[in-house]
């Protein structure tokens, strides 16, 4: 947790913002006296973690890109099989 003076979250209120909004809290002191804290208000998933979330929990298949059958692509367009 980190905590700030009053003139620098004044100025940089939107950069300590965004560092709530990753979950971090932050402290705003008045010389060196704490009076507040920022906290993010929702419990929201840490953007910094959910990249790779799910790494490991599935696998593209090989023939991910190939064309599809020619029953099923009919279905697709519309056409009777």
């Amino acid at each position: 947790m980190d905590t700030v003076n009053i003139h620098h979250a004044k100025t940089h209120l939107s950069q300590l913002l965004s560092r709530v909004e990753l979950g971090e809290e932050i402290v705003i002191a008045n010389r060196g006296v704490p009076v507040a804290k920022l906290v993010p208000i929702a419990n929201k998933l840490d953007k910094r973690s959910s990249m790779g979330i799910d790494r490991g929990l599935f696998q593209v298949p090989t023939d991910f890109n190939d064309s599809l059958p020619a029953d099923l692509l009919a279905a697709f367009e519309g056409e009777e099989v």
